[in-house]
């Protein structure tokens, strides 16, 4: 009867334990997400199913063109790609990304932007300071983000630069569908 006792005790610790765990995990280290919209293809489909990295930003900054995941409101979490990053000015001219002056490609667009017509642009030309806050470089302590479906995002444009304290995370895992599951770029 002891023994049986002490084996049920046994049990009940170890799913303590893994219950405990998870929480901390979930909590600290990596959280689920789902894409709602439209607003990161073609990289990310409505409905993909991602892990959020919450630890990446404990211990580093975020790089040019990390997929993020952050508050966008109280009750709403966004998407988006990293584009500008704290001091930096951020321009889009003819369908051309604009980093302090410099042109950088974004080769994760380069196979949609092959399917637009010559005459249309898929980013509309903007500089840094005709968005909203009118800043002529990314606060300290931001990032400016940009949905990769240029024309169906509510990102920087809108938002303005996002404190990099609202970063829940990087997304680069992707594991549903599982035709799509592996690292996304």
């Amino acid at each position: 009867m002891a023994r049986k006792k002490s084996e049920w005790f046994d049990w009940i610790k170890a799913l303590v334990i893994a219950g405990l765990l998870a929480v901390i995990v979930r909590m600290f280290f990596f959280a689920p997400i789902v894409v709602d919209g439209p607003s990161m293809l073609p990289t990310l489909n409505d409905g993909d199913y991602m892990i959020a990295n919450k630890f990446s930003y404990m211990v580093s900054e975020p790089n040019r063109f990390d997929i993020v995941v952050f508050h966008a409101t109280a009750n709403r979490d966004y998407i988006k790609r990293v584009i500008g990053l704290p001091g930096e000015h951020v321009e889009m001219k003819g369908d051309q990304l604009f980093i302090d002056g410099k042109a950088l490609d974004e080769p994760f667009l380069e196979a949609k932007k092959r399917t637009i017509n010559e005459n249309q642009s898929y980013t509309f030309d903007f500089t840094l300071e005709e968005l909203p806050g009118g800043y002529e470089k990314v606060p300290k302590g931001h990032v400016f983000v940009l949905g990769d479906n240029r024309g169906n995002s509510t990102d920087s444009r809108l938002l303005g630069p996002i404190p990099i304290s609202q970063l829940v995370g990087k997304a680069n895992l992707r594991y549903w569908p599982l035709d799509r599951i592996g690292i996304v770029k």
